[in-house]
């Protein structure tokens, strides 16, 4: 890959929605050196692991799970969306529930699908035929459901601020909460392995629950990671998290009642989600996208495959050789991982999108990401990102130039064309395309506040 490098800032890091997260990266940066400003000429960076296709959603994908030749992607805003994956490089929606909530993750048992719908609790989704989902039954948790594990006759819920809640679900139709642990922190994820769930406690770390009776979850342990806990997967006597800036990190949980760190790797981006296959930890690593580790050696994990994603990575499944990534505006993007010396041929998107810019609210910056497609008979298009207030007046002009087909970002500082802050407020970002006769544009909104 080679780059460009322009006279503005550059970086690539999309909207999240906790704000807790958005104000520490908000800090992170300020703290940061001036970024120099590069554009990427030939698509995704990527290293042994491949695209082999996608489906852009409607919404924005949060989680998926795979199961029967299907993806479930949990889409926020757009519910629940099942796309057929039996081609890989050819995946089609074949059906969809529009929850009415914000879809956060997805787990299907049983030929039903689980879905943590945010405010609006447990949603209990019959997908029995995939391509007419309906609602059989539902839970309302006490706050943000966020995180949802299956395993038996229970539902186990991440609640956030209320916890873990565990939800009989042997008659879906008629879900009933028998139980709960109010964890310290904000339960994000969970996984149930034997008589222990383990939650990933955002700042509390991982919390060893034990669940064997239902009704009476106790806590017999925790481990305080090093960055946040968001995600966790547990397999064998490890259970592996992703540490948002801490990476992936890898615990013995061999004696449930003493977790003891044994290894760990500094993943570049913000793990949000992780997945354990074949001796390897897939690791959906926010900006940076899919992480491929190799975790044969739990106390000497080693890189050995990534590939960018179009927009931030928060979920990843692992199925039949393949890596299904929850890539935010971006939908469904799939994977394989070759193993090591395999090469990646670039893969140029093929219209002009304007993706969600992060963070949004925002205080000093946002980075805006944006794709320019390929079109037949022309190297370069003329590009421009401008930002308007909401009366339509030029604040200032981010790119004017010609650019190739290709994935981009560029910061802007809240600050007009001679460098004079903003007042806070909502403004406007159009992307412009123009080419022999075509002329397109897209727009976005974003929030300055102070």
């Amino acid at each position: 890959m080679w780059w460009v490098v322009l006279s503005f800032v550059v970086s690539t890091r999309p909207m999240f929605e906790t704000d807790k997260l958005m104000e520490w990266m908000t800090q992170r940066r300020s703290m940061n050196e001036e970024f120099i400003a590069t554009y990427s000429k030939a698509g995704f960076d990527s290293l042994n692991v491949r695209f082999v296709g996608s489906y852009d959603t409607p919404g924005r994908a949060y989680g998926v799970y795979v199961s029967g030749g299907y993806a479930y992607v949990a889409d926020w805003n757009a519910g629940l969306r099942v796309i057929d994956v039996s081609d890989p490089e050819n995946p089609v929606e074949v059906g969809y529930y529009d929850t009415p909530g914000y879809a956060h993750r997805v787990c299907i048992s049983g030929g039903y699908a689980y879905v943590a719908d945010n405010w609006a609790g447990l949603r209990i989704i019959d997908v029995s035929d995939p391509s007419n989902p309906v609602e059989v039954g539902h839970h309302d948790t006490p706050t943000i459901a966020v995180g949802i594990y299956v395993s038996g006759d229970y539902a186990y819920v991440t609640d956030r601020d209320a916890g873990l809640r565990v939800i009989d679900v042997s008659a879906p139709g008629n879900p009933e909460e028998v139980g709960y642990y109010d964890t310290p922190g904000w339960a994000l994820d969970v996984y149930v392995l034997g008589d222990y769930a383990y939650v990933a406690d955002e700042d509390s770390g991982l919390r060893v629950i034990d669940v064997s009776d239902p009704r009476n979850p106790v806590e017999v342990s925790y481990y305080e990671t090093l960055g946040s806990a968001h995600g966790v997967y547990v397999l064998g006597d490890y259970a592996y998290v992703a540490g948002s800036d801490g990476g992936l990190r890898i615990i013995d949980v061999s004696h449930p009642s003493n977790p003891e760190e044994v290894g760990y790797y500094d993943t570049p981006g913000w793990a949000c989600g992780v997945y354990v296959s074949g001796g390897y930890a897939y690791v959906a690593d926010g900006w940076v996208g899919l992480r491929v580790i190799d975790v044969s050696d739990p106390q000497n994990p080693v890189e050995v495959g990534y590939h960018d994603t179009p927009d931030w990575a928060w979920d990843v499944y692992v199925s039949g050789g393949y890596a299904y990534v929850a890539a935010s505006s971006a939908g469904l993007q799939i994977y394989q991982f070759y193993g090591m010396g395999v090469a990646e041929t670039s893969t140029l998107p093929d219209k002009l999108v304007l993706y969600h810019s992060w963070p949004n609210p925002f205080t000093s910056r946002t980075c805006i990401r944006f794709a320019i497609p390929q079109v037949d008979g022309c190297d370069k298009l003329h590009v421009t990102l401008s930002i308007y207030d909401v009366t339509g007046r030029l604040i200032c002009t981010l790119v004017d130039d010609e650019l190739s087909a290709g994935y981009y970002s560029v910061e802007w500082h809240a600050d007009n064309d001679v460098g004079q802050r903003v007042a806070q407020g909502i403004y406007l970002c159009e992307l412009k395309l123009q080419t022999r006769g075509l002329h397109t544009r897209c727009t976005s909104k974003l929030i300055h506040i102070r």
